[in-house]
């Protein structure tokens, strides 16, 4: 570790034996930071990273995890994992997503409310300084708590061949680009 350099706290987790367990356990995290953007309700606000691509966002880390943005100026895009703080708790297995007019199971959606309430978008890498991480592309509300930040890469994280299921069709019949009402 380099001087100066401190390893940053490590979020709580408690698992029993360091084995997955699904019952009688649970995972926290801590956020890491939070994202800034001009987006004060989701109502209206773009529903994916392309539609927002001229948007600018502002991703302050707290600023013992500086160090870790280290190299990160030389990709050209990030992966922002964040929690949707604005997100009921609860979460319906069915929904009707914005894209689509038809009720769709939860897993097969972007819809923010989840059993999880963790997200995350692709964005653009405008600048690195110190802390902070400049992006545009940004489609989330201001004030959401980060989780983690990864590189964007595109041999590991664009498969060669892939589809898109109902949203292919969904898509090309509504052409939606901004959110409503219906997970607020």
């Amino acid at each position: 570790m380099a001087a100066g350099h401190r390893q940053a706290r490590r979020p709580p987790l408690s698992l029993p034996d360091h084995r997955y367990s699904p019952y009688g356990r649970s995972i926290s995290y801590e956020p890491i930071g939070e994202i800034s953007t001009p987006f004060d309700r989701a109502e209206g606000m773009p529903i994916q990273p392309p539609v927002a691509a001229d948007t600018t966002g502002v991703v302050e880390l707290d600023p013992e995890y500086a160090p870790a943005l280290q190299d990160l100026e030389g990709f050209s895009h990030c992966i922002l994992l964040y929690h949707f703080h604005a997100s009921e708790p609860d979460s319906d297995l069915t929904v009707t997503p914005f894209l689509d007019a038809t009720e769709r199971g939860l897993f097969a959606t972007r819809a923010p409310r989840r059993p999880n309430s963790i997200g995350l978008s692709v964005v653009a890498i405008d600048a690195v300084e110190d802390a902070t991480l400049t992006v545009t592309g940004i489609d989330v509300l201001d004030g959401t708590p980060l989780l983690d930040v990864k590189p964007f890469v595109p041999e590991f994280d664009v498969p060669e061949r892939t589809e898109s299921g109902w949203i292919a069709a969904a898509a090309d019949e509504d052409g939606r680009e901004y959110a409503d009402d219906r997970f607020v």
